[in-house]
């Protein structure tokens, strides 16, 4: 029964948003809501990755020695400069794989 529930929420989510590719067309949208849009890659990335640098497995939070904070400020450093998604993952890795190892 479960997997039966896990299927259709995941078919479900599928197709609404496969949905929202293939029906709405770009040219439809006012410049202004298309300048939004383009923001929310830039948006859901820093919510999605800030509670796992400076949170801890317990939810309190990391002290600033953490290795994780030095690799994020690396990444911030390099994103504004280089404007390279690629360049600010990889040097966040790499500044944290550094101080760990």
């Amino acid at each position: 029964m479960s997997w039966i529930s896990v299927i259709i929420a995941g078919l479900i989510t599928y197709f609404t948003r496969f949905s929202m590719i293939t029906f709405v067309n770009s040219k439809m949208m006012s410049k202004k809501v298309r300048l939004v849009l383009s923001y929310v890659p830039s948006t859901v990335f820093p919510a999605i990755i800030f509670p796992a640098v400076f949170f801890n497995d317990y939810g309190d939070l990391v002290e600033i020695n953490d290795p994780k904070i030095y690799g994020i400020i690396a990444a911030i450093i390099i994103g504004f400069f280089s404007r390279n998604v690629i360049a600010t993952i990889l040097t966040g890795l790499i500044i944290y794989w550094l101080l760990i190892f």
